[in-house]
């Protein structure tokens, strides 16, 4: 499950624990009874905001397994376990997590940066690509330098293999495939998605 998923859970539930309950706005930390006859050792009563509670909760929950899987891993997995609502909805989610980015969609002079981890005897790695104009109307993707060192087995198969050109969402491939943990993406200088932060 999704940080975000969590937070809205969390928050339901602590707006209306009850459902025959009105709902809540504010949390009180002890019983009313307590409130109104403390005892001089009793710990004081705080109130707080629903929504700061579930804020915090949320931030202290570790994230999901598949906050480190692609889109396209995480439909695989479902697929897997002969789940199509749930590949249909891994797909839907990476295509939503995109295009609902606030910085989307890609410009010309975005830097893409994918960072892939060691696996067997390869090493970890990184390739830069640059968002480009196309020459018919769309965008490219150019592969500026990767760190994969050229003696690498297979190295050629796999350095640049996401340079697209003239294609309307170039990032798409890139998103679905090596995951939004993976990336991070510059725009005038200024890092606009940062993949893998907690």
């Amino acid at each position: 499950m999704r940080r975000t998923e969590a937070l809205k859970i969390i928050t339901k539930v602590l707006r209306q624990p009850v459902d025959d309950v009105p709902a809540a706005d504010l949390i009180y930390g002890r019983p009313l009874a307590h409130i109104e006859s403390p005892t001089p050792d009793a710990p004081q009563p705080w109130a707080v905001q629903v929504d700061v509670l579930a804020l915090k909760i949320a931030a202290q929950l570790p994230l999901a397994e598949d906050a480190e899987q692609s889109p396209l891993d995480r439909a695989e997995d479902a697929k897997r376990r002969r789940d199509l609502g749930g590949e249909l909805a891994a797909l839907q989610q990476g295509h939503t997590d995109l295009t609902s980015a606030p910085w989307y969609p890609a410009r010309p002079g975005d830097l893409v940066h994918v960072h892939y981890e060691a696996g067997g005897q390869m090493a970890a790695f990184g390739e830069t690509y640059l968002v480009a104009a196309g020459a018919h109307g769309f965008l490219s993707m150019q592969l500026l330098c990767h760190t994969l060192p050229e003696e690498t087995e297979f190295a050629d198969g796999m350095v640049g293999c996401f340079t697209v050109d003239d294609d309307p969402d170039p990032l798409m491939q890139l998103w679905f495939e090596a995951g939004p943990h993976r990336l991070t993406i510059v725009r005038d200088g200024r890092p606009v998605h940062i993949g893998g932060v907690r």
